[in-house]
């Protein structure tokens, strides 16, 4: 019985590890801006997610300008779109590479399936250069990177 026991426990925090590290990412703000309202005006912003690429990379927008992003999974295997700086994604890569299924369903950002097709609303309320990256082991590496200027 105590074998048992210990065995569920074990395999409950084998579990849920994922998820607390997943939940552990220090979104309580964003660098990049903040979520946006789907309520309010925003201009569409199409990107096709494939192998290693997005299309379009490069993106400027306009400080307190909110873009409607409708991401496409073109490609042949799972990819993400996650929207921080290049240092909060090189640090998230990390963890990535220890959690390599985590999935993301964050208001900056998410993992999209083969075929699949999502939505993020986005608010720029900051200046500066960010970048959107694909955190799926080595992905980023082989050049899943996409920036986008705020002015």
């Amino acid at each position: 019985m105590k074998k048992t026991i210990k065995l569920a426990l074990a395999l409950a925090a084998l579990t849920i590890a994922p998820a607390f590290a997943h939940e552990n990412h220090g979104h309580e703000s964003f660098s990049a801006g903040e979520p946006g309202d789907p309520k309010k005006p925003a201009r569409t912003i199409e990107i096709a997610l494939s192998e290693m690429s997005y299309e379009p990379s490069n993106i400027n927008v306009k400080r307190g300008e909110q873009i409607h992003f409708v991401l496409r999974n073109v490609g042949k295997e799972d990819h993400e779109f996650l929207l921080a700086t290049p240092k909060e994604n090189l640090a998230h890569a990390e963890v990535m590479k220890k959690h390599p299924h985590m999935e993301h369903d964050d208001p900056n950002g998410v993992r999209l399936g083969l075929n699949k097709t999502a939505e993020i609303v986005w608010k720029f309320t900051k200046a500066g250069t960010f970048e959107f990256s694909c955190l799926i082991p080595d992905h980023r590496d082989y050049g899943m990177v996409g920036h986008v200027t705020v002015k």
